[in-house]
């Protein structure tokens, strides 16, 4: 699914390049699930927005479900993160006027679709994690654990074949993270492919594959049995 060849990121701070990848190389194969791990300032943030199609590499080779994303412009970079990539983000980024409905239902308008087939589709992901019976409230009427359920299903709603965690339990109490976890790796079961970036290491503990990153670079990688 994903292909990344000698990736490098420098950001301008000022008159001076400041390198946060260092030659990123490593493939996600269809229905993995992978956490990435590290230390603050260690590039696995920003190894999560050039996978998301967030940011550009400084250079180096992205190869994306064998398109090089490096050469596609915003526009097709917009369509790649609205159809085939799924975000959950560790602080929920839910919209505070709309309803949970409304929230999951956002990418399809996004998509142009007609709002009666956006209700069909956001309803059962509403329902695959437990928030039929909240549907109808704003995120502030909603627990820490039931808004990031309702970015999961968000995340999910136009059937993307790789979903992106960036700490999604990390503003959580441990027994709703535990949950969200549980949800996570439920999905990934139904052939999800998901990359989470994370300090914690139960959700490492979960995942098939542990990439540890340092200095902007991968200093290990390795499969759990």
């Amino acid at each position: 699914m994903i292909e990344l060849s000698n990736i490098t990121k420098n950001y301008r701070m000022g008159e001076v390049d400041l390198p946060v990848l260092a030659g990123v190389s490593m493939r996600v194969a269809s229905g993995e699930l992978i956490a990435i791990m590290g230390p603050s300032g260690s590039g696995k943030s920003t190894l999560m927005n050039i996978l998301g199609c967030l940011d550009r590499p400084t250079s180096g080779v992205y190869r994306f479900e064998d398109r090089e994303i490096s050469a596609l412009n915003d526009d097709q970079l917009a369509s790649i993160r609205n159809v085939k990539i799924g975000f959950v983000f560790q602080t929920f980024n839910l919209l505070p006027r709309f309803s949970a409905l409304k929230n999951v239902e956002v990418p399809l308008i996004y998509s142009g679709v007609p709002a009666r087939l956006r209700k069909e589709r956001a309803i059962p992901l509403l329902k695959q994690v437990g928030l039929e019976e909240r549907m109808n409230h704003k995120p502030t009427e909603l627990s820490g654990g039931q808004q990031q359920r309702v970015a999961i299903a968000r995340a999910l709603v136009n059937h993307p074949p790789l979903l992106l965690a960036d700490e999604p339990t990390g503003n959580l109490d441990s027994r709703s993270g535990a949950e969200i976890l549980n949800i996570i790796t439920d999905l990934n079961k139904q052939g999800v492919t998901i990359v989470i970036v994370t300090h914690d290491q139960n959700i490492a503990a979960r995942c098939k594959r542990v990439i540890q990153v340092k200095d902007g670079q991968i200093v290990n990688d390795q499969v759990q049995s």
